[in-house]
């Protein structure tokens, strides 16, 4: 007589896809993780092979947050109306091609092209991890997961700098830095095939309509305040650039005018203007852009400095970074379950303070030591810095997204990610003025490194300033931000959590 195994039931064989459908949205969040910050670390190698002008070299990092800050929300209510699993899909095979197309662009303008095009499939992408996660796992097994998401974002913040300058120092095939593009394929063909086998497919019952005229006046405002300031410097600032950048206002005034017009008509605005009544919202919201605006300045005029200035390998310059990012997770942690429950708001504003004086510190070392600073140096302001970038990040979502009404969570949180996005595509077109504005042309090679460290440290002020500002406007978050959004439906995700699909980090 012969005996078989037991057939798996059918709980356990949905669990186990549940499980899968999890590996494969992290894997793929992941990937958007490490592409914000695996991108600084080979910018020097791409000006060297092709011949990138300053402008091209901002285009290529703010091209992605912009084409991203555009389309989250609109991804997001893509995935509601025509199904997760669907957008999801098209998202990855979008961010796959396009990083095929930014790994073999044989010119500057090929690869800013396709960096725009990256940004705007991760925004598909991105958007429905969060939604294919709450629509998979029940609310009990939630917190968890986000546990999990956590240390993904911890991770991808760490090992980015690191990959980028690993695979850039091994020059694999001769391709120098165009592996930190190429990593991608394999990563999202694997995700294409098996997230059409294990994710289950799901839609909102209560899909709002598409705002696109909305996200056309948003790009277009964007455009038309950051390509100016980006090429300006290189132009000589000519006429139509301020001009252009008046217009953006214009531009942003119509926005308000129609989104006003479209949520009295329909109710699905892009941006719910009715928020920036809660207090707490429009302070947040100010201090998620202008905190944007910093991070964006100071990640890329760093990197130009220890490669271009100091002339330090990409591995070394990646290897110094290690302090700050691994200050941040730890801060992160802490901040959120031991600081924040018992001072509340002090916490953030201390994490302003504290990386105000680390960039203090940055500044001191640079000129005290000039060309001969090591990274053993530098470790002590990255880890101060780290530490209050810790304090900020993680609590800040809960500090804006608290009092926010449940019936707009999802507007809210979206919002929330986009303005940091977008703050750090303007920080990146102010690199122009701060940091390229203060070297002057023609330098010889002796000149180069000296101008780059003093364009470094008046960049530091600038960032320094930024955050003093932010410290301030932090007195209009509440003191004790709520734990939970009261009474949000369990199948939607409260606005704390659906912005914690998205990390404060820069593209």
């Amino acid at each position: 007589m012969t005996s078989s195994a037991p057939l798996p039931s059918p709980a356990a064989a949905s669990d186990r896809r549940r499980w899968f459908a999890l590996a494969i949205v992290m894997t793929a969040a992941f990937m958007d993780l490490v592409d914000v910050t695996i991108v600084n670390i080979a910018i020097p190698g791409i000006e060297r092979d092709t011949g990138a002008s300053f402008s091209s070299i901002q285009w290529i990092v703010a091209g992605y947050a912009l084409a991203f800050a555009a389309g989250l929300i609109t991804g997001g209510r893509l995935g509601d109306i025509y199904g997760r699993k669907r957008l999801f899909l098209v998202g990855i095979g979008g961010f796959t091609l396009a990083s095929a197309l930014c790994g073999f662009a044989a010119n500057p303008e090929m690869l800013v092209a396709s960096r725009f095009l990256q940004g705007a499939t991760a925004a598909l992408m991105v958007p429905q991890v969060l939604s294919i996660v709450h629509a998979t796992f029940p609310a009990h097994e939630r917190g968890k997961v986000f546990g999990l998401f956590g240390a993904i974002v911890g991770l991808g913040a760490v090992s980015g700098p690191l990959l980028g300058a690993l695979l850039t120092e091994w020059n694999i095939a001769g391709l120098e830095w165009r592996p930190i593009f190429l990593i991608n394929l394999p990563v999202g063909i694997l995700g294409l095939v098996l997230g059409s086998k294990f994710i289950t497919e799901s839609k909102s019952p209560r899909a709002l309509r598409l705002d696109l005229v909305g996200v056309v006046l948003v790009t277009l405002g964007m455009l038309m305040l950051i390509y100016p300031l980006t090429r300006g410097r290189e132009l000589g600032w000519p006429l139509w650039g301020y001009l252009s950048m008046a217009g953006s206002v214009l531009v942003f005034l119509v926005l308000v005018l129609f989104e006003r017009a479209k949520a009295g008509r329909d109710g699905s605005p892009l941006i719910e203007l009715s928020l920036f009544r809660v207090r707490s919202f429009a302070a947040g919201i100010a201090v998620q852009l202008t905190f944007g605006i910093g991070l964006g300045i100071f990640f890329l005029v760093w990197t130009l400095y220890m490669q271009l200035g100091l002339g330090w390998s990409a591995l070394r310059a990646g290897l110094t970074g290690v302090p700050f990012s691994v200050s941040v997770s730890v801060a992160a942690g802490l901040s959120v379950q031991k600081l924040v429950p018992r001072f509340g708001r002090k916490v953030l504003q201390a994490g302003a303070l504290l990386m105000a004086a680390g960039l203090l510190l940055y500044i001191w070392e640079s000129n005290h030591y000039g060309m001969g600073i090591t990274s053993w140096q530098t470790a002590l302001p990255l880890v101060v810095m780290g530490v209050g970038m810790g304090l900020i990040v993680a609590p800040l979502a809960d500090a804006v997204l608290s009092e926010v009404p449940k019936e707009h969570a999802g507007s809210a949180s979206g919002l929330f990610n986009s303005v940091q996005q977008m703050g750090n595509a303007l920080g990146l077109g102010l690199v122009s003025v701060v940091f390229y504005g203060a070297i002057g042309d023609r330098l010889t090679p002796q000149q180069v490194g000296p101008a780059f460290a003093n364009a470094f440290e008046q960049s530091l002020w600038w960032v320094a300033g930024v955050l003093l500002l932010i410290f301030v406007v932090m007195f209009a978050l509440p003191a004790r931000p709520k734990q939970h959004v009261e009474g949000a439906a369990d199948d939607e995700p409260s606005a704390t959590e659906a912005a914690a699909q998205e990390p404060v980090l820069t593209h």
